[in-house]
Protein backbone atom coordinates (compact mmCIF):
# COMPACT_ATOMS: atom_id res chain seq x y z
CA UNK A 1 0.00 0.00 0.00
CA UNK A 2 3.07 2.38 0.74
CA UNK A 3 3.85 2.46 -3.02
CA UNK A 4 0.73 2.76 -4.38
CA UNK A 5 0.42 6.38 -2.40
CA UNK A 6 3.70 7.29 -3.19
CA UNK A 7 2.67 6.48 -6.84
CA UNK A 8 -0.35 8.81 -6.41
CA UNK A 9 1.52 11.18 -4.48
CA UNK A 10 4.21 11.57 -7.64
CA UNK A 11 1.37 12.08 -9.95
CA UNK A 12 -0.51 14.59 -7.60
CA UNK A 13 3.37 15.55 -7.96
CA UNK A 14 3.22 16.20 -11.84
CA UNK A 15 -0.13 18.17 -11.69
CA UNK A 16 0.83 20.74 -9.57
CA UNK A 17 4.09 21.00 -11.73
CA UNK A 18 1.57 21.74 -14.67
CA UNK A 19 -0.77 23.88 -12.94
CA UNK A 20 2.16 26.14 -11.72
CA UNK A 21 2.99 26.39 -15.41
CA UNK A 22 -0.37 27.41 -16.40
CA UNK A 23 -0.37 30.01 -12.98
CA UNK A 24 1.96 32.60 -15.07
CA UNK A 25 4.04 33.31 -11.97
CA UNK A 26 0.80 32.77 -9.63
CA UNK A 27 -0.66 35.79 -11.53
CA UNK A 28 -3.77 33.76 -12.61
CA UNK A 29 -5.76 32.64 -9.45
CA UNK A 30 -7.70 28.77 -10.35
CA UNK A 31 -4.43 27.26 -11.31
CA UNK A 32 -2.41 28.87 -8.64
CA UNK A 33 -5.33 27.58 -6.18
CA UNK A 34 -4.94 24.31 -7.80
CA UNK A 35 -1.14 24.77 -7.22
CA UNK A 36 -1.47 25.03 -3.53
CA UNK A 37 -4.26 21.96 -3.25
CA UNK A 38 -2.39 19.33 -5.31
CA UNK A 39 0.88 20.37 -3.63
CA UNK A 40 -0.43 19.85 -0.28
CA UNK A 41 -1.99 16.77 -1.57
CA UNK A 42 1.01 15.27 -2.39
CA UNK A 43 3.41 16.47 0.28
CA UNK A 44 0.40 14.42 2.83
CA UNK A 45 0.64 11.61 0.65
CA UNK A 46 4.49 11.60 0.61
CA UNK A 47 4.01 11.99 4.29
CA UNK A 48 2.18 8.78 4.67
CA UNK A 49 4.61 6.58 2.31
CA UNK A 50 6.97 7.66 4.03
CA UNK A 51 5.96 6.47 7.50
CA UNK A 52 6.53 3.00 6.60
CA UNK A 53 9.16 3.15 2.88
CA UNK A 54 13.35 4.77 3.61
CA UNK A 55 13.28 8.60 3.46
CA UNK A 56 15.67 7.94 0.02
CA UNK A 57 13.80 5.38 -1.19
CA UNK A 58 10.85 6.98 -1.19
CA UNK A 59 12.03 10.88 -1.93
CA UNK A 60 13.85 10.21 -4.68
CA UNK A 61 10.88 7.85 -5.96
CA UNK A 62 8.44 10.58 -5.53
CA UNK A 63 10.81 13.56 -7.10
CA UNK A 64 11.33 10.63 -9.62
CA UNK A 65 7.63 9.81 -10.74
CA UNK A 66 6.97 14.15 -10.37
CA UNK A 67 10.00 15.17 -13.28
CA UNK A 68 9.54 12.15 -15.94
CA UNK A 69 5.64 12.83 -15.47
CA UNK A 70 6.50 16.42 -16.09
CA UNK A 71 8.87 15.46 -19.15
CA UNK A 72 6.07 13.73 -20.78
CA UNK A 73 3.04 16.80 -20.28
CA UNK A 74 5.68 18.99 -21.36
CA UNK A 75 6.36 17.04 -24.42
CA UNK A 76 2.54 15.71 -25.11
CA UNK A 77 0.77 18.73 -24.02
CA UNK A 78 3.09 21.87 -24.27
CA UNK A 79 4.99 21.34 -27.76
CA UNK A 80 8.65 20.82 -25.51
CA UNK A 81 11.38 19.21 -27.52
CA UNK A 82 11.68 15.58 -27.57
CA UNK A 83 15.52 15.27 -28.62
CA UNK A 84 17.10 12.06 -28.11
CA UNK A 85 19.32 13.00 -25.36
CA UNK A 86 16.51 14.38 -23.33
CA UNK A 87 14.71 11.13 -24.17
CA UNK A 88 18.00 9.06 -22.52
CA UNK A 89 18.07 11.43 -19.53
CA UNK A 90 14.52 10.40 -19.16
CA UNK A 91 15.50 6.55 -19.40
CA UNK A 92 18.43 7.06 -17.04
CA UNK A 93 15.64 8.52 -14.35
CA UNK A 94 13.54 5.63 -15.00
CA UNK A 95 15.94 3.19 -14.33
CA UNK A 96 16.96 4.87 -11.39
CA UNK A 97 13.21 4.72 -9.90
CA UNK A 98 13.16 1.36 -10.63
CA UNK A 99 16.28 0.28 -9.06
CA UNK A 100 15.04 2.06 -6.11
CA UNK A 101 12.25 0.02 -5.67
CA UNK A 102 13.71 -3.38 -6.83
CA UNK A 103 16.48 -2.48 -3.73
CA UNK A 104 14.14 -1.03 -1.45
CA UNK A 105 12.12 -3.18 1.57
CA UNK A 106 8.64 -2.92 1.58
Amino acid sequence: MPWLILLVAGLLEVGWAFSLKSSAGFTRLWPSLVTFVLMGGSFALLAIAMRTLPLGTAYAVWTGIGALGAFAVGILALGESADPLRLLAAALILSGIVLMKVASPG
